[in-house]
């Protein structure tokens, strides 16, 4: 596929035969870079994805990883690929124009992202037609990889995987007899809410939706409180699956709260309070290597949390498409189709529609008024 906005196919060599310079547009970058006397065409990573609004953490821990891959390796390259950040807030509204920006950028040599289900979907045509390899950390909905976007991948398991697994959960280990399924209407929540609904069979006595954004959920409250649920199950976003948590507990709901890893999150237990204690959140992503947290603190001040792992991998395979002499959009998109290695979050290869072969989900929960990141249970 040809991509419009690279002037000539000679240029488009050039631009991808030498790792960048900086630019001094503005954008972030952490690290500094090699030097070494080479002529340095400006190349840079795209982020796209929420760095600000209620999704914003979320968003914030992909660009840590981004970050600390690229200080790493500009440390020691010749020349600097720094980080273009797209902020979309999540909503997938915004990010059809922010998609337009990053394919007209003749610096972009790929794109970390889309984080998240719904603006995946808004965009994943635009890049595969401009030929813009990309790589999300964490965007899971199914229905993304059958779209036929040869450009497109992820480095995280799908809402099949994930909803199939946490359906177990909740009727094996946890032993639920009733449960109640409630998502905020988002692709990615009703995506991972709909496989569970289907995994759970007979189990599920009822099902609702509540809207982004919304704050009193007390319509749904009685309907999970009247349907004699010993379990709920919540597709979406730590802000409202941290209202939802509290206030089914002030309704008297005793029963055991799960969510995915949209909520997996500490700002979840900061929106719930008392109410998140015991709650369980799957992701398929299991805990950092020791020592990693420590590398992202020290080169982004802050700390690692879900997707830092995801993303930092994802940029590394980018960064090592460029070490084996990939010079052009389709080279780096075959390079990424074809690549096999072990990430920090785990063993990475992927299949002919872009989804990652092996993803472990594991349970998060909280104990004690704190997320319990280090020690998360595999659903097997």
């Amino acid at each position: 596929m040809n991509r419009s906005w690279r002037i000539a196919a000679a240029a488009t060599a050039a631009a991808f035969s030498l790792a960048a310079c900086g630019s001094d547009n503005g954008d972030s970058n952490a690290g500094g870079g090699g030097g070494g006397g080479k002529d340095c065409t400006e190349q840079n990573l795209a982020f796209l994805g929420a760095t600000t609004g209620d999704a914003g953490a979320l968003g914030l821990n992909m660009v840590y990883g981004i970050q600390t891959a690229l200080d790493e390796y500009n440390k020691s390259a010749d020349c600097e690929v720094k980080l273009k950040q797209f902020d979309s807030q999540g909503n997938p509204e915004k990010a059809p124009a922010l998609a337009t920006q990053i394919v007209n950028d003749k610096t972009i040599i790929g794109l970390i992202g889309p984080g998240f289900s719904g603006e995946s979907l808004a965009t994943g045509k635009t890049f595969f037609e401009a030929g813009l390899p990309s790589i999300s950390p964490s965007a899971t909905n199914v229905t993304i990889t059958q779209q036929g976007w040869t450009t497109w991948h992820r480095v995280i398991g799908n809402d099949q995987a994930q909803g199939e697994a946490d359906a177990k959960y909740l009727t094996e280990t946890v032993g639920a007899k009733k449960v109640y399924v409630v998502d905020d209407a988002q692709d990615y929540s009703k995506g991972l809410a709909g496989v569970v609904k289907t995994g759970l069979g007979s189990a599920m006595v009822g099902s609702d939706q509540i809207q982004v954004g919304q704050t009193d959920m007390s319509a749904v409250v009685q309907k999970v409180t009247s349907s004699g649920a010993d379990a709920i199950f919540y597709g979406g976003y730590y802000t409202e699956a941290g209202l939802l948590a509290k206030q089914l507990r002030q309704g008297g709901f005793k029963g055991a709260f799960m969510s995915g890893d949209g909520a997996e999150d500490p700002s979840f237990v900061k929106v719930a309070g008392q109410a998140a204690e015991g709650a369980l959140l799957s992701a398929p992503a299991g805990p950092a290597p020791a020592d990693f947290g420590a590398k992202v603190k020290k080169v982004t001040g802050n700390d690692a949390g879900l997707y830092t792992t995801q993303s930092y991998d994802a940029a590394n395979i980018f960064l090592a498409a460029l070490k084996d002499g990939a010079d052009s959009p389709e080279k780096i998109n075959d390079f990424i189709g074809s690549y096999s290695g072990e990430g920090v979050s785990g063993p990475i290869a992927f299949d002919d529609k872009g989804d990652i072969k092996q993803s472990t989900i594991y349970v998060y929960k909280v104990k004690g008024g704190k997320l319990d990141t280090e020690n998360p249970e595999p659903i097997k």
